[in-house]
């Protein structure tokens, strides 16, 4: 397997499970910084000259939900996705969730901080951004108490794609009333086989480039 990743990106979530399954892979860095996304040989693997992107013998797979959904089914013995449907269900709608009600507030404080030039951003929907993020962490937050993962009683998926947003909502300090998703956090990123922060990521990019 290939795995074309830029280190700070969603492509955490990919390398995360991989390494949580032990599987071995090749990474390939494409520095989004630099514009390699935009090279004809990776736009002819993915169009939208996005990563992560998967490459498993001729599955050619982009989202890093759908490649960390795919490399626990690959592996059902992981029970990294659950075999009981209920629990599967739970999976799924946690993964969702932290995509669609987290992940798009960060995404737009991103872009209007950093990603878009200066004259394209808009310092109003800064503050829309955070209202809208945090009675969903709120929801998550509630869901947490009193649990040590996401879904049942052991480690899934939805650990990889909720922990790692999290993350993000922490580099942007917006978790700051929501102590159990801290802690959650850090206990994920405790784990043996656990990725890079984000944070560790940013800081050691920019070690690197004053050096």
């Amino acid at each position: 397997m290939k795995l074309y990743e830029f280190a700070p990106t969603r492509s955490i979530r990919a390398r995360w499970i991989l390494q949580e399954l032990g599987v071995d892979f090749e990474a390939v860095s494409v520095n989004l910084a630099a514009g390699e996304h935009r090279r004809p040989e990776f736009l002819e693997l993915n169009p939208a000259g996005k990563v992560p992107l998967l490459v498993d013998g001729d599955l050619v797979l982009s989202e890093s939900v759908a490649i960390v959904l795919y490399l626990g089914e690959k592996f059902p013995d992981s029970g990294l996705v659950p075999a009981d449907l209920r629990l599967r269900a739970d999976c799924y709608r946690w993964m969702l969730f932290a995509v669609a009600e987290l992940e798009q507030p960060l995404w737009r404080i991103a872009r209007h901080t950093s990603l878009y030039q200066e004259q394209d951003r808009l310092p109003a929907d800064l503050v829309l951004a955070r209202r809208d993020f945090k009675p969903m962490a709120a929801v998550l937050e509630a869901h947490m108490t009193g649990r040590a993962y996401v879904v049942g009683d052991r480690v899934t998926a939805a650990d990889f794609v909720v922990a790692y947003t999290l993350d993000w909502a922490g580099e942007a300090q917006l978790l700051e009333d929501f102590p159990t998703l801290r802690a959650y956090v850090e206990r994920m990123y405790a784990r043996p086989r656990a990725p890079r922060r984000i944070g560790d990521i940013f800081r050691a990019m920019r070690s690197g480039a004053s050096a």
